[in-house]
């Protein structure tokens, strides 16, 4: 079998099981076989325990990476303009992160008689991010919801639509168009008669 020396990753060389044994006891280790079907078998002298510390650890690492692909935008049927758009912004960088996307519209109470205002509502999502990301699972009435599922668009297709905007910015001149120092609060009315 060949031998590999967990400590210091270095082939051994091909040698017979017995003196492979030998050589992980002198070290005080234990000989893993890690690779049965290669001809000839691959074994490594190491911890026992700390290798399969090592391949549990790595295993729930794998785990986790693969759960936290899946994002949620939950929807209402009567959302405002502002709301959808911040909603979508959010959506895009999911998309633009490489997740996929669950979007869900949830019904209550008397909003079940306007089912046709919520598919429409998840129609206009479908389009709105149609340069970000695909659908896999079309919009679909389950019990008092609609749901669907986006997944991203390779990048060098991607094109935002919904670009979160900072403080109005004159690039010609270079300078902010609000004054330093003021915000844009409404003004202070003067005084009334019965105040002075």
């Amino acid at each position: 079998m060949r031998v590999i020396d967990g400590t210091s990753n270095q082939q051994l060389g091909v040698m017979p099981t017995s003196d492979a044994v030998r050589k992980a006891r002198s070290m005080g280790l234990d000989l893993v076989e890690v690779s049965p079907n290669a001809a000839p078998p691959v074994c490594r002298i190491v911890d026992y325990g700390k290798f399969r510390y090592d391949l549990a650890k790595q295993d729930k690492d794998r785990k986790h990476s693969t759960a936290g692909k899946v994002k949620e935008i939950k929807f209402r049927v009567n959302i405002s303009q502002h709301d959808y758009e911040t909603k979508m912004r959010h959506a895009e960088e999911f998309l633009d992160k490489g997740y996929k996307i669950k979007v869900h519209l949830q019904f209550r109470g008397r909003e079940m008689a306007h089912q046709d205002l919520g598919m429409k509502l998840m129609l206009r999502v479908k389009e709105d991010l149609v340069d970000m990301g695909h659908v896999d699972v079309d919009p679909k009435i389950v019990g008092k919801a609609i749901g669907m599922m986006v997944s991203p668009i390779p990048a060098a297709k991607r094109k935002r639509k919904f670009i979160s905007e900072g403080p109005a910015y004159d690039e010609a001149e270079n300078t902010s168009t609000e004054e330093p120092g003021f915000s844009n609060r409404l003004p202070i009315p003067d005084a009334t008669d019965d105040e002075k």
